[in-house]
């Protein structure tokens, strides 16, 4: 028995052996009209494109079109950019123009980074506690006083390095 995925992809082609065709524009039978611009992607890796970018042409356009057929030397520079833009929507130096995004871009990380900045400032300012009175300096040195007083470990730590009689550490 032929699963549902089979068996439905069997209803739709028309029996074994027939191949669908099928093209950007959606299916072949449809018999729409296409836009006067395809969709045209011309890169710098494929400039060719596989359709003229220009297909429903006006009046003027078909007679440049004619004129296109004779000789090239009576065409002027306008025309012949004209033809240009009727096959393909830029030139090298379009296609290799830098864009500006990478300014939105800076502008973004730039934005985000500033932010988190303010972020930071709020918890420091607003959410942590100030700062424990056992880290200041005064605190510091007491400790350290009292360890000494105590003679916490005398033969390797810091007792060992004070001298008790000059009250200095030793050299």
């Amino acid at each position: 028995m032929l699963s549902r995925a089979a068996w439905s992809l069997l209803i739709r082609t028309g029996g074994l052996g027939t191949r669908g065709t099928h093209s950007p524009r959606g299916t072949a039978s449809s018999q729409r009209r296409m836009s006067p611009y395809v969709d045209c992607y011309a890169q710098r890796s494929y400039p060719m494109p596989d359709e003229p970018f220009c297909t429903e042409l006006t009046e003027e356009q078909r007679a440049l079109k004619e004129k296109e057929k004779g000789s090239w030397a009576q065409l002027s520079q306008a025309e012949k950019v004209a033809l240009y833009r009727l096959q393909f929507h830029e030139t090298f130096a379009e296609m290799n123009h830098r864009s500006n995004e990478w300014k939105t871009v800076m502008g973004c990380v730039f934005f985000f980074i500033g932010f988190t900045a303010l972020v930071i400032w709020w918890q420091r300012v607003y959410v942590f506690p100030e700062k424990v009175i056992t880290l200041t300096e005064e605190r510091k040195a007491q400790q350290l006083q009292r360890l000494l007083d105590m003679k916490s470990n005398p033969i390797q730590g810091l007792a060992a390095h004070w001298d008790y009689e000059k009250k200095e550490w030793k050299k």
